[in-house]
């Protein structure tokens, strides 16, 4: 198949980007391609206007500002991984990517891509929840760049629909830096390497001198339209040891989450994931507490 036939945008300033999608009726916004050039070629979408983000340079980049990573939505995938900021401060996410579908695909893909596609069972939305992820939204008003910044507690509205309003597009995001030395780990299950997830978990932790928590993150995702962050369960955990008794606390706690099924998943399938993956996670992150190199992970990429 081939797409419809469409008109070529191709902006070179954000300013430039958010005005085209202010002025342009029906207009689709192309980041890595990896899931709107196929859905475009099959027809399940179609487009007046195809406005292309990758000669955005403000749009790319990883740095470290104000004590937190600030990663441009159009920032590829591939280079999120290997970067030396990302391994120093967020071994997690280098975690992530290890399992996100395969270098081929994560040379080309995009950071805020995925984000938007806000396919439920996708690591970098989990990844970005679990480091408290503040996204950063653009749209012209008044003829003016404006911005504006969207907890990503907020940015699931529903089934793969993210919080972006008409004209906006997604800038990029801010993520928390853990203390050197904390506890992480990004735990999921697929049916092959590469595939989407059925269930994963995110995990990070540091303890005080006693080895007792002091404070703890937790995400699930996979089991609804965006990812879960055990609150309560994190609240829980805090001045427990690092024990078995702390690990069937949360792992519990995630085999109860409402979870959502569909015809080859069933619910009570995601809840045993949920409950064992968070396990696993916890366990590996208790295990790396204390460690002040982060650079490496042991997941084949």
């Amino acid at each position: 198949m081939k797409p419809t036939e469409f008109e070529y945008h191709a902006p070179q300033s954000l300013d430039e980007a958010v005005g085209l999608l202010a002025t342009l009726e029906d207009a689709k916004l192309l980041a890595g391609g990896q899931s709107l050039m196929p859905m475009m070629n099959f027809r399940y979408l179609m487009t007046s206007h195809l406005i292309d983000l990758n000669g955005v340079a403000a749009l790319i980049g990883v740095e470290e500002k104000d004590g937190r990573l600030h990663i441009g939505s159009m920032t590829r995938q591939r280079d999120i991984e290997l970067s030396p900021l990302i391994a120093q401060h967020a071994p997690l996410i280098r975690e992530a990517y290890s399992l996100v579908s395969h270098k081929q695909i994560r040379n080309r893909g995009t950071y805020g891509g995925a984000l938007c596609q806000l396919d439920p069972s996708s690591e970098q939305p989990c990844f970005t929840a679990a480091l408290d992820g503040v996204l950063s939204i653009a749209k012209q008003e008044g003829g003016r760049l404006q911005l504006r910044e969207l907890p990503m507690s907020d940015w699931a509205q529903m089934y793969m629909t993210p919080a972006l309003e008409e004209g906006e597009l997604l800038a990029g995001v801010s993520l928390e830096i853990w203390p050197q030395g904390h506890g992480y780990a990004f735990e999921e299950f697929a049916r092959r390497h590469g595939d989407y997830a059925i269930v994963g978990v995110a995990a990070l932790c540091t303890a005080d001198a006693q080895g007792r928590l002091d404070r703890v993150a937790l995400a699930v995702c996979g089991v609804g339209p965006g990812p879960v962050r055990l609150l309560e369960t994190e609240a829980a955990l805090l001045g427990r040891p690092m024990d078995e008794a702390a690990i069937r606390v949360a792992s519990d706690a995630a085999r109860q989450l409402e979870v959502m099924s569909d015809a080859h998943i069933s619910s009570d399938y995601r809840q045993h994931l949920a409950g064992t993956l968070t396990e696993r996670a916890l366990r590996t992150a208790f295990s790396r507490v204390g460690q002040q190199s982060h650079g490496q992970s042991n997941r084949q990429s």
